[in-house]
């Protein structure tokens, strides 16, 4: 017995050892496969990045996601068309695209009632192209406690990316991105930190002129400031009923239809346990907006084309009246294209960014 026990535990060891061999070879079998499919991952981000810098769409055709773009003074006639390319970068291009950038902080800021949730897609859309991206919330927006009936002025309102932008290094500067009633967060900070700021981008923004309110922008769909002031259903009285209004919000078949009618239904779900009433004063504020200051940014525009809240003629308006340098559309898109065109919307901050 005693022989045949060390017989098999002698084939145990030769079995072990086999088993040891086999595991071991099947290591670095699997650090191989690693290593390939790394490479691979890196091979196709570069690819994708480079079609998403290389694909731009003119507005005549296509699918939903489609884009067009024309650059310079708001005209029709500069617009410009670039095919597509069939030839994609190696991996080290990455870098190389990545260094060619003179920004590669992108700060995001959101519109009313939304939070630095909202741009949950965007960032890691961003960041996986290299970029550095950072979303902000707004004095009594997202996580930010303050009550929003004590917001009364634009400057309160902003003081989240003003305390943002003046800590900057000296010598560092942002791409600022702001949507919907965040254009005016913008344009604030454009008129008081221009050297901060390498290009403001408004997506489907209040895009206001020097001495406009951004609430004049959603006249058309929510009429006159005084009108709303006086007879809206949705107001907030935080100070009680005798005094002034201090907010708003959209009730949550209103807030649908202005804003989601494109959006995943999971999106809208978390919109409407995210969001959070609309102070009043600062979109009531007229803005100051100088030709020495403001007028020196570079600013662009990214208009949604089944936009409810904004409707495109106003954003073509917006435009018209007050021309940046850029403009890019996205077919297909409600108010919200960060939830309802993210990729979309990613390709164009790509190419702003790209522009020297």
């Amino acid at each position: 017995m005693g022989n045949i026990f060390c017989v098999r535990k002698k084939d145990e060891k030769e079995r072990g050892g086999s088993r040891s061999k086999r595991m071991l070879g099947n290591g670095r079998s699997q650090r191989k496969m690693q290593a390939e499919e790394e490479l691979i991952h890196r091979q196709a981000l570069s690819m994708a990045i480079h079609q998403q810098l290389s694909q731009r769409f003119e507005g005549g055709g296509g699918g939903g996601g489609s884009m067009s773009r024309r650059i310079g003074p708001g005209s029709t006639s500069s617009r410009r068309q670039r095919a597509l390319s069939d030839s994609f970068p190696n991996t080290k291009q990455l870098p190389e695209f990545l260094e060619s950038l003179k920004t590669k902080k992108i700060v995001l800021i959101h519109g009313e009632g939304f939070g630095a949730w909202c741009w949950y897609k965007t960032i890691a859309l961003l960041e996986e192209s290299g970029l550095l991206a950072t979303a902000l919330d707004l004095t009594g927006s997202g996580i930010e406690l303050t009550d929003t009936n004590r917001i009364t002025s634009l400057a309160d309102y902003s003081k989240p990316l003003t305390d943002f932008l003046n800590n900057l290094p000296e010598d560092d500067k942002v791409i600022l991105v702001g949507h919907s009633s965040g254009g005016a967060c913008v344009s604030y900070a454009l008129e008081h930190f221009p050297e901060k700021i390498s290009k403001a981008v408004f997506l489907c923004a209040t895009m206001v002129s020097d001495g406009q309110r951004p609430f004049d922008v959603f006249a058309e769909e929510l009429g006159s400031a005084e009108l709303f002031m006086k007879e809206s259903k949705f107001l907030i009285y935080g100070n009680g009923k005798d005094n002034p209004p201090t907010g708003f919000m959209f009730a949550k078949q209103q807030s649908k239809g202005l804003y989601f009618n494109q959006s995943p239904a999971k999106d809208v779900a978390l919109a409407m346990v995210s969001m959070r009433p609309i102070p009043l004063g600062p979109i009531m504020e007229k803005l100051s907006l100088t030709p020495e200051k403001y007028g020196t940014g570079r600013r662009f525009f990214i208009q949604t084309l089944d936009d409810n809240a904004l409707s495109p003629d106003v954003q073509e308006k917006l435009v018209r009246e007050n021309p940046p340098e850029g403009v890019f559309k996205i077919k297909g898109s409600d108010h919200c294209p960060f939830f309802s065109k993210p990729q979309s919307l990613h390709k164009i901050l790509l190419e702003i960014a790209q522009i020297p």
